[in-house]
């Protein structure tokens, strides 16, 4: 339950929380999770937190688990594997969402299980919003829960699995005999790993029966035999049985929280904290502060927008002079980066009339040059608008014809987004890569890759892009010799606070 420091209750546990029960410790000095919700380091977050916390510790929990999924997010990105991956994982976690094995005996083990349960769904709240935002959630929590499940030791994942009450059916005696030579033929990987017989490894292993929907990664690497629809997986492999079922519960999960989530924002101290942690996926705002305005001149930006911007702009910028017309998604999105990259108010009047030159003059002053005024806050409520973060073009209204806003990399068909990427001069492997980060929607990540392509000599040493003012930032920066050093990290983004 959310509380203040004067422990007024609110509303939020009552919408967030099944069961209105409070944790009592039970354990001894000797045994410090006996009786606790928290046995294990691992969780499948079924159930809501049944403790009361402070506001602070609801933001606070949460911008730290925001940290780790964002450590995860950019591991991906730079294709770290073995000691690489981990050394990054586990400063991350050691640093932001510390939790110890049962067997330090720590007296830390409940309060730190306790901010992993309690940050989850805060997350899970500030996530929940859309199907892009549930995406990326998804994608990073597997990821983490994938983690920790193989750090965890063969005991305590078996006592964990238990606990979960899976339907699995084990393999008995009489079948495995029967299909032995096929669960050989499967262990011939990990027989020749192990410097093992394949007779040996299937007789040494427990094997489950399972729907063959249900393990896909293992079916790609053939590791699995399958008879009838059914999989026969060793229990060495049962992490991909055990991730199966956690991304299935938490994307249900996920589902349920959007539909609740208006009546939980009811308490007026719960949403401006979910919009702050979300915000933060965002990332840095651009144009806000006007201190670029008017370093750009209307002749400048074909130049500028050929060297520096992301494809999402440079598209804009190519319809814009083909058509010589964008509709008003197209106007917004690319009006609003130039606004941010330095073109003032008198120079995109400039701009935006030379580029609508099929226009009489009087139907411009009267249809567009409003519009323009008013985005840089001269007109109507007079506020100065930003340019579009990459999450909320992905989230976006998509592009219908004609139009030409959005993000290419989720919005572009496959054919389009290939000729786009051939025309960058990408070569067929890196636009293979970049197709397989589309099509598992990492979108932001196959634009941070596009970057790096493109700007060799920051491959690995940049941030994942989230705002197309950060990709041209970076660009200009490095074509100006002018990167700084926190611009050459291996981390995740710092998260304000």
């Amino acid at each position: 339950m959310l509380k203040q420091k004067r422990n007024r209750p609110n509303r939020f546990a009552s919408a967030a929380t099944r069961h209105q029960h409070i944790y009592v410790d039970k354990g001894t000095p000797h045994d410090p999770l006996a009786g606790s919700p928290y046995p294990s380091r691992l969780n499948f977050y079924t159930e809501p937190p049944p403790l009361e916390i402070t506001i602070e510790e609801f933001e606070l929990f949460a911008l730290d688990r925001l940290q780790v999924l964002k450590t995860l997010e950019s591991a991906a990105l730079r294709n770290k594997r073995g000691p690489d991956y981990k050394r990054q994982v586990d400063q991350a976690l050691e640093k932001f969402l510390p939790m110890k094995s049962n067997l330090t005996q720590s007296t830390k083990l409940l309060e730190e299980r306790r901010k992993d349960h309690v940050s989850h769904f805060v997350l899970r709240l500030a996530y929940c919003r859309s199907e892009d935002s549930r995406a990326w959630f998804l994608r990073q929590e597997c990821a983490l829960f994938k983690y920790r499940f193989e750090q965890e030791t063969l005991e305590e994942k078996k006592k964990f699995v238990a606990g979960l009450k899976l339907s699995w059916t084990p393999l008995e005696p009489e079948e495995k005999r029967r299909i032995r030579d096929k669960l050989e033929a499967c262990a011939i990987w990990k027989a020749s790993k192990a410097n093992q017989s394949t007779r040996a490894i299937v007789e040494s292993e427990t094997y489950f029966k399972v729907d063959f929907e249900k393990v896909p990664d293992l079916l790609s690497n053939r590791s699995v035999y399958i008879e009838g629809g059914v999989a026969y997986v060793p229990m060495s492999d049962q992490v991909s049985l055990v991730m199966d079922e956690f991304r299935r519960m938490l994307s249900a999960a996920l589902e349920a929280t959007a539909k609740a989530l208006p009546r939980m924002e009811e308490d007026d101290r719960l949403r401006p904290i979910l919009v702050n942690v979300e915000k933060q996926y965002m990332g840095k705002e651009y144009g806000v502060d006007g201190a670029v305005t008017g370093t750009v001149r209307a002749g400048d930006v074909d130049k500028l927008v050929r060297a520096h911007a992301p494809l999402c702009m440079s598209h804009l910028h190519e319809a814009l002079r083909a058509d010589k017309h964008l509709r008003h998604g197209g106007r917004m999105q690319y009006g609003l980066f130039l606004k941010a990259i330095g073109l003032s108010v008198d120079e995109a009047l400039v701009f935006w009339r030379t580029a609508f030159s099929k226009f009489p003059d009087d139907k411009f002053q009267k249809e567009y040059a409003y519009n323009i005024r008013h985005n840089y806050g001269l007109e109507g409520k007079r506020v100065s608008y930003a340019p579009y973060s990459c999450m909320k073009i992905i989230q976006g209204n998509p592009p219908s014809t004609g139009d030409h806003h959005g993000c290419p990399f989720r919005h572009f068909s496959r054919g389009n987004l290939e000729a786009k990427l051939y025309r960058n001069h990408v070569s067929t492997v890196h636009v293979n890569e970049i197709m397989n980060l589309v099509e598992n929607k990492h979108y932001q990540i196959a634009c941070t890759r596009l970057y790096e392509l493109t700007h060799p000599e920051q491959a690995g040493k940049i941030d994942p892009i989230e705002h197309p003012n950060q990709y041209y930032e970076y660009s200009k920066k490095l074509a100006n010799g002018d990167v700084t050093p926190t611009e050459n990290k291996d981390d995740a983004m710092d998260i304000d606070r």
